[in-house]
């Protein structure tokens, strides 16, 4: 199917790339479909969470996996009624300003995905993460 995208024009989708949303992203509860689209000349590290309902409503999708070393979310006990068994795929959303060095991710509120559903949702995480952490630090 072709979906209509903000950031890469026209582009096409299978059904098996599109995610739904079991929990809403927060603020945004009438939108359930989405896929992910990367770019490949920037890497696999960002992502672009792209609404298949709407080409202007697209996130940017940061890959946790080099804060390992402080941040390990506990997911809540119900999140498997909710996206079903398997392993589960974590990324946060990003904030990109004019100024880039100024760039945040959102720890607080990771998005899961199940790759075996495609089920997605986002999850208000019960740790004390902070909800802007800057990804570069600034000089002192």
């Amino acid at each position: 199917m072709k979906c209509k995208t903000r950031d890469f024009g026209e582009i096409e989708i299978k059904d098996s790339d599109i995610l739904t949303f079991a929990q809403p992203l927060f603020g945004f509860e009438d939108y359930r479909r989405f896929t992910l689209i990367y770019n490949h000349d920037i890497g696999e590290s960002l992502a672009w969470l792209q609404s298949i309902d709407d080409p202007e409503l697209c996130f940017i999708l940061f890959d946790p996996t080099p804060l390992s070393s402080f941040f390990r979310p506990e997911l809540p006990q119900w999140i498997e009624d909710t996206l079903g068994k398997g392993d589960y795929i974590c990324w946060v959303l990003c904030a990109i300003p004019d100024d880039i060095r100024k760039t945040t991710v959102n720890l607080k509120s990771p998005i899961f995905i199940n790759p075996l559903t495609r089920k997605v949702a986002q999850i208000m995480l019960e740790q004390n993460y902070p909800i802007r952490f800057p990804l570069i630090k600034e000089d002192t």
